[in-house]
């Protein structure tokens, strides 16, 4: 047996959505059991799927209900460990529509199998595992190099880590739903067909750039293998010795010398272990990378959070100048973020008290002013506007 007890990255903001869904779930399974009856109310039944005539809106109920017990809190318990994070990834209002299309196709796929196989067509079905399915499907693609840490108990009891990556696919994706189909009443097809959108979803919102770009996912992974492979190629094929000639037609615009190659890699590297150390909770560490990855190429840019953490860390050093590069690129490229006039305040503090530029300090603090909703802060902006300008 092997269980799943944590994950080594933890989400940077409090996942009230995930919560929320698991504490109505919870409650819904309690009205649908309400007297300490040993079935479920009758109401519950309507709000089923049923495969051979389905209702447009038990496409979403059914992931609401449960059959038992042990049903809800073996959902709920990988709900709450694997949503956490991608409800952080994908924001609260993201991640509620994600979750409720995932409980659509994973509807979908049991419907459409059942259609072809003719097994359980008329069997109604419910529970949240489909649309659990498609959340770490989505953990996959966002997560793949985060360590799982699992209790196995064979002959003996103890724990290890594993790559989410592996512990996805092989146990909960292979092991769990294509090789062992032998628990009785149990949507396999549900489950795989969650899997499947929560993958293909992510990789797609990945690809089309609506997703915040983060070097350690699996999109990332996937291009970064298709870069090394072309370059690997080109070097592989090379010319042709005796013909003088070039044995495979390349356009020159693709073409990228050694030394440019060798420089990609290397930012690709530094990314990559920036976001780590991030992870681990070693700001200081990461930070030190970051002044070498901008030394590589400065317009370099790290995920928002990642971002905002280095240029607060700076700002705890007194590097005063690296942390107004860094809260400057902050916001602008993520000026949409909800507290950006504390992060013009703080602007207007590191230039007024320690970079010696007024005029800049004035700019940031005047934008801050009229934006600040703690009486404190905005006190305290009040008072270096009146400084400055006496």
């Amino acid at each position: 047996m092997l269980l799943p007890i944590r994950t080594n990255i933890q989400p940077w903001r409090t996942p009230y959505m995930n919560y929320a869904l698991i504490a109505i779930n919870i409650i819904i399974y309690i009205a649908m059991y309400v007297g300490g009856q040993q079935s479920m109310n009758k109401w519950a039944s309507s709000y089923m799927l049923t495969p051979s005539y389905p209702y447009l809106w038990q496409f979403l109920s059914y992931a609401f209900l449960h059959g038992s017990l042990a049903h809800i809190l073996g959902n709920m318990y990988f709900l709450y460990m694997f949503g956490n994070n991608v409800n952080d990834r994908l924001g609260h209002l993201g991640y509620l529509i994600f979750y409720l299309a995932g409980a659509v196709f994973s509807a979908l796929g049991h419907i459409l199998a059942a259609s072809f196989t003719g097994g359980g067509a008329a069997t109604p079905v419910l529970g949240a595992s489909g649309a659990i399915a498609a959340v770490c499907g989505a953990y996959l693609v966002l997560f793949p190099q985060s360590l799982i840490t699992i209790v196995y108990w064979f002959f003996i009891i103890g724990t290890m880590e594993i790559p989410a990556l592996y512990l996805i696919i092989v146990k909960l994706i292979l092991l769990d739903n294509v090789i062992s189909r032998t628990a009785a009443n149990v949507a396999y097809d549900a489950h795989l067909g969650g899997y499947a959108f929560g993958i293909l979803a992510i990789l797609l919102l990945r690809a089309l750039s609506l997703l915040q770009e983060d070097q350690l996912d699996l999109w990332s992974m996937l291009k970064q293998w298709n870069r090394r492979r072309v370059f690997r190629d080109i070097v592989a094929e090379g010319t042709d010795p005796f013909g003088g000639t070039i044995s495979k037609k390349i356009e020159v615009k693709e073409v990228k010398s050694e030394a440019q190659q060798k420089a990609e890699d290397k930012i690709s590297s530094l990314r990559r272990e920036i976001l780590i150390r991030l992870t681990q909770g070693n700001v200081a560490s990461a930070a030190e990378l970051y002044q070498e990855l901008v030394k590589e190429d400065d317009t370099q840019l790290l995920p928002r959070q990642a971002m905002l953490d280095i240029a607060n860390q700076f700002m705890s050093t007194g590097d005063w100048s690296s942390a107004a590069k860094g809260y400057e690129k902050f916001l602008a490229y993520y000026g949409s973020y909800e507290f950006t006039e504390q992060v013009m305040l703080m602007l207007g503090v590191i230039y007024s008290r320690y970079l010696s530029d007024p005029k800049k300090a004035l700019e940031y603090l005047k934008k801050a002013v009229h934006r600040l909703s703690d009486p404190a802060q905005k006190k305290m902006c009040q008072e270096e506007i009146q400084r400055l300008e006496s």
